[in-house]
């Protein structure tokens, strides 16, 4: 089985501040530097590196050719991504403060290149156990959901950067939600985390729900028919150095743990009931994945392997 991401691929311009600029200030930076992120390419290098099969589908200016290297390393393949002349690439001005901390500014360019067309035809090569990952920084996010729903695939979605376009979205369509708490009471328009997890838990008895919690960890809901459960799990304390695909490595490593599990309980008569340990151990994963990530500066570069989570995970 494959994970079709349909994600941003950004250029990052990272600066290192020692606090977050503010209106009419003038800034020094003390480090600055250029590196592959997005969350789509962050998404895909996590999937890929976790030991999914991981198609990156999106777009770039071709002058930036060089700087899909970092997915290229985590093997990620990059047929389907379009290098094209007329579209600057997608782009983000991110500070990084002394506490490891991030504001970003995002320019979408390239991202923006979808067409229902091309979507069209990359999910007709697409096969029922296949799944679809998507963010929120492309365009046709409601065509893919709705494309790849008709056709019977999976889908994994993770809202952000929270627009006002997400309200028209059909989340009962997702076979996978991951959200942050901010995400979750925008989601559920709710002020409190607690009523957000009892409306998302019941979207629909096909979507589960990932509720990532920061340093708290993170919880899996479901609501199905032959199951009702909370399963959560405690962050890593570590040193931060840079939280920026703190989020995006999570995904990658939790999608790979999960669709793991849920192939080697396909031909399960009990397949719809969630069993604990399984489904534990892929936020153990992601978490840690999650904490050995914001020890290093950068996006998608800071994405552990397997093996590193592994070994981090062995020793904790």
């Amino acid at each position: 089985m494959a994970v079709y991401n349909f994600g941003s691929i950004n250029i990052d311009h990272v600066y290192k501040v020692p606090h977050f600029v503010t209106p009419g200030e003038t800034l020094s930076s003390t480090h600055y530097e250029k590196i592959l992120g997005g969350k789509g390419a962050n998404q895909s290098v996590a999937c890929a590196k976790a030991g999914l099969t991981t198609f990156h589908v999106g777009s770039i200016h071709q002058n930036d050719e060089a700087m899909l290297e970092v997915m290229q390393r985590a093997n990620v393949d990059l047929s389907l991504v379009n290098r094209q002349s007329q579209t600057a690439s997608g782009h983000a001005i991110i500070q990084v403060n002394k506490e490891g901390e991030n504001a970003i500014f995002l320019y979408g360019g390239a991202n923006h290149l979808l067409s229902q067309e091309r979507i069209e035809s990359i999910l007709d090569k697409a096969k029922k156990d296949d799944w679809v990952l998507l963010q929120n920084e492309t365009n046709c996010v409601q065509d893919i959901i709705d494309i790849a729903y008709d056709k019977g695939i999976n889908i994994a979605f993770n809202p952000a950067p929270m627009t006002d376009n997400i309200a028209n979205i059909d989340l009962s369509k997702l076979s996978l939600l991951i959200v942050n708490e901010v995400e979750a009471m925008q989601l559920s328009q709710t002020d409190n985390i607690e009523a957000a997890k009892d409306v998302l838990k019941d979207l629909s008895e096909k979507t589960q729900v990932v509720l990532t919690l920061g340093k708290q960890g993170a919880i899996f809901l479901s609501s199905s028919a032959a199951s009702n459960a909370q399963i959560q799990v405690s962050a890593f304390k570590v040193e931060a150095v840079d939280t920026t695909a703190a989020g995006d490595t999570f995904i990658g490593f939790f999608l790979a743990q999960y669709i793991a599990y849920l192939s080697a309980t396909a031909d399960d008569a009990n397949k719809d009931t969630f069993a604990v340990k399984p489904i534990e151990n892929a936020l153990k994963h992601a978490c840690a994945a999650s904490a050995i990530s914001v020890t290093r500066n950068g996006a998608a570069p800071s994405v552990p392997s397997m093996e590193e989570v592994q070994d981090f995970l062995s020793k904790t």
